[in-house]
């Protein structure tokens, strides 16, 4: 069987083609498109038309791609740029209308679940208690958990996009009283959840996506030349001194660091500051940089329940607004599924911020 996932991100749209046999997604192909919509789209704001025509254009590549590699249409899903934008259903329909993909968004919280069940089964059972930290765009997830999904997951407003536009959007480089003020905002939404992990005391943690991964070989990590199976370690100590780097480069030259891709240097400062805050208050001195993240936690999770699952997913997107709880994804026939400590929320939220936002 051979399968295919579409992740509309904040920068881009990757697909991936996968062998699913034997139960272990194989890549045999991928394939990205630039869109850049956090650099058109503040959080909250409409998507624009002419950023909705290059969407519908860039997954109508995709289908085309993913059918020529012998894929049935992708499983696709769009993340927090899209989510939190006012004019979200209409997004959705025109692509499905012109496209034929059935283009989804999923809870925060839901996409904590995926990458957290990406990142366990590349670790392993030998890594026992696992936390996970991914930043996104829009969005920051944690989670942590003993077994196949994690015990609690929490998504906060603190993409690095984000941050990069409420932040360091005035100055280039940013001053320091913007550098604090990021971090403040940061230790404000986090401290909950990272009272959470550190009274757990995972016994691995992990980071994952893009933004970790080009931190990772700015301070050391292999290049992604060598492949996914080296073993890419990002410590606390090296991400502080790449934060003072970064914070002392315009964001056009940080492109010339390693690691740092041109399309993400405006927002890398974001993403270390996050990193780094995120680390310290949960009492993490490093991080394992996993290849595999939330695009195959969909794999693996259509692969085992199969297709009726997906097909759950995306017929509840468009009820999503009126339902009082994310879309429960664990199925029956796993077993009980394990219960979910709620983590209280942050007692107050930065002005802007959506109300959508939850910890669970």
């Amino acid at each position: 069987m051979r399968i295919s996932v579409l992740d509309v991100g904040s920068n881009t749209v990757r697909l991936v083609v996968a062998d699913a046999a034997g139960g272990v997604p194989l890549p045999v192909h991928t394939a990205k498109w630039r869109l850049r919509l956090a650099e058109q789209v503040a959080p909250g704001d409409l998507i624009p038309d002419e950023a909705v025509e290059r969407l519908v254009r860039a997954v109508a590549a995709a289908a085309r791609t993913a059918d020529r590699w012998g894929a049935a249409g992708p499983l696709a899903f769009a993340t927090a740029v899209v989510r939190a934008a006012p004019n979200r259903r209409e997004v959705l329909r025109e692509v499905r209308s012109r496209t034929g993909v059935a283009l989804c968004t999923l809870p925060g919280e839901v996409e904590a679940e995926l990458t957290f069940l990406g990142a366990r089964r590349w670790m392993g059972w030998r890594c026992g208690p696992l936390a996970l930290l991914d930043i996104g765009g829009g969005s920051f997830e944690v989670a942590f958990g003993r077994g196949r999904l994690p015990d609690f997951v929490a998504s906060l407003p603190l993409g690095a996009g984000r941050l990069t536009h409420d932040f360091f959007a005035d100055h280039d480089p940013p001053s320091p009283e913007a550098l604090r003020a990021a971090r403040r905002r940061i230790r404000h939404q986090l401290r909950d959840v990272a009272a959470r992990v550190r009274w757990e005391g995972p016994r691995t943690a992990v980071a994952t996506s893009r933004t970790f991964q080009q931190l990772g070989r700015l301070c050391g990590a292999a290049p992604g030349r060598h492949g996914p199976f080296m073993d890419r370690t990002l410590r606390r100590g090296d991400l502080r001194e790449a934060i003072s780097t970064l914070a002392a480069l315009p964001a056009a030259e940080r492109s010339r660091l390693p690691g740092i891709s041109a399309p993400r240097a405006a927002q890398s400062l974001a993403g270390a500051v996050i990193g780094h805050t995120a680390m310290k208050l949960t009492g993490l001195t490093s991080v394992t940089v996993c290849p595999w993240a939330i695009r195959e936690g969909v794999m693996l999770r259509h692969m085992e329940d199969g297709p009726a699952w997906w097909a759950e997913v995306s017929r509840l997107t468009d009820e999503e607004e009126a339902a009082p709880e994310p879309v429960p994804l664990r199925l029956a026939q796993h077993g009980p599924s394990p219960a979910r400590t709620p983590v209280a929320p942050p007692t107050q939220r930065a002005a802007g911020e959506p109300a959508t936002d939850r910890v669970r």
